[in-house]
C-alpha cells in the first residue's frame, strides 16, 4: 500500500470516527452504553467492516470507547464527544485541517523549544531524556508511539515554564490524532533523529539550536504532507 492509499484509508476512517461520535451525541448515549455491532455500524455508515474496526480502534486509543471481547464495544468517556475547543469536528477537508495544524505548530513550537532550553530544570532534563528514549523504544519495537510522541512535545511545552503555553499546546495536541497517523511508517527513523536533536539542544540550554531543530522537524513533516498531496 503506497502513501496515497494509506492517506485515503486513514481519511475514510477519520470520517467514520466523526460519524460515530455524532451517533453517540445524537442518540444521547452515555458511559456504559453499548454501540451497535460491527456489521450494524458498517451498514449504517455504508462502509466496510475494516473501516469500522479502524475507526473504533482510533476512538479506543483516545479513551472514548472500550472493546470487550465477547461483549461488544462500550462508551467509557463522553466528554471527548462534545469537547472540541478548536472547532475541528465539522471540518470536512481532513488534509487541509492537517496542514493548518502543522502551520500552527510551526508558528508556536520553535519558540516554545527555545523557552524550554532557557528555563528547563535538572529534573525536567531527566524526564525529557527518558521520554525521548521511550518514544524511540516504542518506534523500534513497532508499537503505537503516538501518545508517547505527543507527551514528549507536551513536556517541552511544560518546561518552557509558561502555563498558558502548556495549556495551549495541550489543546492543539488533543486535535492532531489524524496527523500523527498519516504515513508515519516512513517517518519513524526521521522522527527519532529529529527528537534527539531537539532534546539535545534543550538539555544543553541551546535556545537557538532548540528553535532550529524544531523548525527542521516540523518543516520536514509539512513537506512530506505536501508531497503526499501531489500524489492525490
Amino acid at each position: 500500500m503506497n502513501d496515497y492509499d494509506k492517506f485515503e484509508k486513514k481519511t475514510l476512517s477519520k470520517r467514520i470516527q466523526k460519524e460515530i461520535l455524532d451517533y453517540i451525541q445524537n442518540n444521547e448515549l452515555g458511559i456504559g452504553d453499548k454501540l451497535p455491532n460491527e456489521f450494524e455500524l458498517a451498514t449504517l455508515f455504508n462502509v466496510g467492516r475494516s473501516t469500522i474496526r479502524e475507526a473504533i480502534s482510533m476512538l479506543s486509543s483516545q479513551g472514548i470507547l472500550e472493546v470487550r471481547r465477547g461483549a461488544g464495544t462500550f462508551i467509557i468517556n463522553t466528554e471527548a464527544t462534545i469537547n472540541d475547543p478548536l472547532g475541528l469536528k465539522n471540518i470536512q477537508d481532513d488534509y487541509k485541517m492537517v496542514l493548518d495544524l502543522v502551520d500552527i505548530r510551526l508558528m508556536l513550537e520553535p519558540e516554545i523549544a527555545a523557552l524550554a532550553a532557557k528555563n528547563i530544570t535538572e529534573e525536567g532534563i531527566k524526564e525529557l531524556i527518558q521520554q525521548c528514549e521511550k518514544v524511540e523504544s516504542y518506534i523500534n519495537q513497532g508499537k503505537d508511539h503516538i501518545r508517547e510522541d505527543l507527551l514528549l512535545h507536551t513536556l517541552i511545552a511544560r518546561y518552557s515554564c509558561n502555563k498558558v503555553v502548556e495549556n495551549l499546546i495541550h489543546l492543539i495536541y488533543s486535535s492532531i490524532y489524524l496527523f500523527t497517523n498519516i504515513a508515519q511508517e516512513n517517518w519513524n527513523e526521521r522522527t527519532i533523529l529529529a527528537h534527539r536533536d531537539i532534546v539535545s539542544a534543550i538539555v544543553n540550554r541551546d535556545e537557538l539550536g532548540a528553535k532550529c531543530a524544531m523548525i527542521s522537524h516540523l518543516a520536514h513533516n509539512r513537506n512530506e504532507l505536501q508531497e503526499l498531496k501531489h500524489q492525490m
